[in-house]
């Protein structure tokens, strides 16, 4: 290791000591967090399915940068190049559109073997994977609505591609050994105010009961659903509102999915994290960077993701939260977004762990906001970069921007080339 980058780290830990914070102790506990890599960045939500097929469902990816993953041999070379650049080992957050098969087959028909080829290669990378049904691009999701739809077969093609992507997922998790979250998101809405919100909220209810009547183990899979305030198309109404994906799952125990873009702009999910966690066993977590509206841009270290961070290790709540990354910009190197979005989300939570929660948290208890608010401000400019250094280091991944030169190699050698 670069002694400049020990000595400094040496001197980091004395004063973070000097408040009883033992670095040695947070690192190992920030190298067991899997951050889940969603690979639709990879490609700008194309999948391999229905290559053909143009993006609906409220789904919209701008730019044209060269070098798109177009097989999936591609989509993980290019997923390698990014974890090789990413401290500690993770996970990938799979599509259904994304099945490795050269068989001819509609997503109500999918089955592990159409997978196989990712769970081989998952293995061989010492890698999780996650899951979600797709339902979007695809002519029985055109008039934009789907397990809500009023044409029951319609519908039912629809349960039937949830049910067996929970089944996908739970041979992912006895495959590789760990549990494979399935998040179940749909794009279900109206443009314009429509007359009556009950009766699609009602059909999806008992849709999703239908489709998580077959009792999978959570050692295998664990479900989630997930909320959106509005999307192109859907401007007027979404039938999975917050409120109703807060009920269901609280009623019928399954994960919420809290999505960083799915609210309000004024709104923020940090404020969220403890009241859902008090009544739901588990969270889902996407961490993504709305402007103006969910327009999914790649994660950066603003206030936001640190309060996301600091919300979940003041109140001790990794050990039950899956976080997984939803951005997709099409306008940057596919592979340096997942290498951004994903080493920030990761310094975020290194960043929370190193602030001293405890007396923290005793200043407020003794209603010193003095103190209380002049340790988080002088806390801000610690040295945790010199922290940060020394864990890329430690796991064998550039420091600081030396990435980036990986990335720009790699995309002359092989991304251009494509």
């Amino acid at each position: 290791m670069n002694k400049a980058i020990e000595a400094s780290y040496n001197e980091a830990k004395k004063l973070y000591a000097r408040h009883g914070i033992q670095v040695d102790d947070i690192l190992q506990k920030l190298s067991q967090i899997k951050i889940s890599l969603h690979c639709w960045q990879g490609d700008d939500v194309q999948g391999f399915l229905f290559k053909d097929k143009q993006l609906s469902g409220g789904i919209a990816v701008t730019g044209s940068y060269p070098g798109r993953a177009g097989t999936p041999h591609e989509l993980r070379q290019d997923l390698e190049k990014a974890l090789s650049l990413i401290p500690g080992k993770h996970k990938v957050n799979l599509h259904a559109i994304y099945a490795d098969t050269t068989e001819q087959v509609d997503l109500d028909q999918l089955e592990p073997r159409h997978f196989q080829n990712w769970v081989d290669w998952a293995k061989q990378q010492g890698l999780g994977l996650d899951f979600n049904p797709t339902l979007f691009s695809h002519p029985k999701a055109e008039d934009g609505f789907t397990l809500s739809h009023k044409d029951s077969e319609i519908r039912d093609f629809w349960i039937t591609h949830c049910k067996k992507s929970r089944r996908i997922a739970e041979h992912f998790g006895k495959e590789l050994g760990q549990p494979c979250v399935t998040n179940h998101w749909m794009p279900d809405g109206y443009k314009d105010t429509p007359v009556d919100r009950l009766a699609p909220r009602e059909r999806l209810r008992d849709a999703l009961d239908e489709i998580f009547s077959e009792e999978i183990s959570e050692e295998y899979n664990i479900d989630a659903v997930e909320s959106k305030l509005f999307g192109i198309g859907s401007e007027s109404y979404v039938v999975g509102s917050h409120e109703f994906y807060m009920g269901y799952a609280l009623t019928r125990g399954k994960s919420i999915c809290l999505d960083a873009g799915h609210f309000h702009p004024t709104e923020v999910i940090s404020n969220k994290l403890s009241s859902v966690l008090m009544f739901t066993d588990q969270l889902l977590l996407h961490v993504s960077r709305p402007v103006r509206w969910d327009s999914d841009h790649v994660v950066t270290m603003d206030d936001e993701l640190l309060d996301i961070a600091r919300e979940l290790v003041r109140g001790e709540l990794l050990s039950r939260t899956h976080i997984g990354l939803d951005f997709f910009d099409g306008s940057i190197n596919h592979v340096a977004a997942w290498v951004i979005g994903t080493r920030n989300t990761i310094k975020a939570l290194l960043r929370a762990m190193l602030e001293p929660i405890e007396a923290l948290k005793q200043a407020e208890e003794e209603r010193d906001f003095t103190t209380r608010l002049a340790l988080v401000e002088e806390f801000k400019s610690y040295p945790f970069g010199a922290i940060w250094d020394y864990y890329c280091a430690q796991n064998g991944v550039p420091v600081r921007e030396e990435w980036l030169a990986e990335v720009k190699n790699y995309e002359q050698q092989v991304l251009l080339k494509r």
